[in-house]
């Protein structure tokens, strides 16, 4: 899949450095992992849009989160098709999906199958990762199928 176009170039990691603090710049730069159930969107209810941290591209809607009682945020689609970006993840002994923001390959989290209708699906991303915009959510065009 081709990444989207975007006005705005990516942040620089010098960049990143200046703006994030630590957690969010290991989670999105370095792929770490917050502590479940202490992020700041796990158990977050307000209706919008969830954007990445990093270039504030949109990412997961409000309408498409659910509880998975994993203790992250978690969606059963992605606000757009462009907007995430897919790795096979081998780290741990495992075989994962990892997720990123299509834009600045800020690291996201992963998505599982284990999900709800109708996509299957579970992203499980890092609030560090995320910036919350409250308003009315965009419809989504995601079809269920990473690619």
């Amino acid at each position: 899949m081709d990444k989207p176009k975007y006005a705005m170039a990516a942040p620089t990691d010098a960049e990143l450095k200046k703006k994030l603090n630590t957690i969010q710049y290991q989670v999105t730069r370095c792929s770490a992992t917050e502590p479940p159930f202490t992020g700041a969107y796990w158990n977050h209810k307000a209706k919008g849009e969830y954007a990445c941290i990093c270039c504030s591209t949109p990412l997961f809607s409000s309408e498409d989160k659910f509880d998975s009682g994993s203790g992250w945020p978690s969606y059963f689609q992605p606000l757009t098709k462009a907007s995430i970006s897919y790795v096979k993840d081998l780290s741990y002994g495992m075989v994962r999906i990892e997720v990123k923001c299509a834009h600045c390959d800020a690291h996201l989290g992963h998505v599982f199958d284990d999900g709800p209708a109708p996509t299957g699906l579970r992203y499980c991303i890092n609030s560090a990762s995320l910036r919350f915009e409250a308003k009315t959510p965009a419809r989504s065009d995601f079809d269920g199928k990473i690619s």
